[in-house]
Parts: structure tokens; C-alpha cells; sequence
């Protein structure tokens, strides 16, 4: 089971970080170029709240078979791990943290850009100040987005070898 729930994982992580990656190199850029802007602004909205649904599936999927992978690892266990300075002190733990860190930090980030800033742009008048400042603010977050989801895959590749 806990090969199955590693691979699950890892699938739904290539599915996200992919996402996002060809989102940010490919469909923004050429989205820029679509003129007239309430054209660009409908296909933003409407790629946007595509990506979002299977976006927040595969989280859903990671959180989950994230917690799966703790318990086959044996790391749900408060006393010899939550509890324990010793653990959180090793290459391990400190993986762990960072990990838990920033999926942490990934989830509040999604949410804010998915719920908040793109909803928000999607309702101003197409090429408007408001629009271009909401837009450029959401940009802002996706890009820290995938950052922390570089910083996850590093934690993640950490774990795997034991450091």
C-alpha cells in the first residue's frame, strides 16, 4: 500500500507543479497577446477556474496521501517523532519541517490567489488599472507558488534518501 500511495502522490504532484509551470511559461505569456482585453480577461477567467478545480483535487490528493505516506513511514507516532527533539533535529526532521512548512504555506498561498486576487481581477473592467494591479499581484502569488513547490519537491526528494 505504501508504494501505491507514494506513486498517487507523486502523480498528483507532477499533475500540480505541472500545471502551474505550463500555465506560467505557456498560457500567460501567450494570453498577454490576445487582444481585444475583455477576450483575455474571459479566457484568464476561464482557464483560471479549470486549473483551480483540478488544482485544489490534486492538494486534496497530496494532503491526503501525504498523511498516508506518514503513517507507512511510522511518522505519526507523537512519542517517537512529534514529541521527540531528537527527530526534529536530524536531516530527517528538518526535512519533514520544511515540508510541512511549506505545503502549508502553498495551501494559504492557493487559496489567497485562487479565492481572493483572481476572483477579485476577474470582476474589474478588462485593461483597467484595478484589473492590471490584481492581475500582477496574482502573478505575484503563483510565482511564489511554485517556488514553494520547488522547496516541497526538495524536502520530498530529501526524505526519500533518508537526509
Amino acid at each position: 500500500m505504501y508504494l501505491t500511495f507514494v506513486t498517487i502522490h507523486v502523480l498528483a504532484a507532477l499533475f500540480w507543479l505541472g500545471g502551474m509551470f505550463f500555465l506560467a511559461v505557456i498560457g500567460a505569456p501567450l494570453l498577454r497577446s490576445v487582444e481585444p482585453p475583455e477576450q483575455r480577461q474571459r479566457l484568464f477567467r476561464e482557464m483560471g477556474l479549470r486549473f483551480r478545480s483540478a488544482g485544489w483535487i490534486a492538494i486534496a490528493i497530496l494532503v491526503l496521501t501525504g498523511i498516508a505516506n506518514l503513517y507507512y513511514r511510522g511518522w505519526l507516532q507523537w512519542d517517537n517523532v512529534w514529541a521527540s527533539s531528537a527527530f526534529w533535529h536530524s536531516g530527517v526532521g528538518h526535512s519533514l519541517a520544511c515540508k510541512l512548512i511549506a505545503v502549508t504555506a502553498m495551501i494559504v498561498v492557493s487559496a489567497i490567489h485562487d479565492f481572493i486576487l483572481g476572483p477579485a481581477a476577474g470582476q474589474q473592467k478588462p485593461g483597467s488599472p484595478g484589473a492590471i494591479s490584481l492581475r500582477r499581484h496574482a502573478a505575484h502569488l503563483a510565482r511564489a507558488n511554485a517556488v514553494l513547490g520547488i522547496i516541497i519537491v526538495i524536502a520530498a526528494v530529501r526524505l526519500a534518501r533518508g537526509v
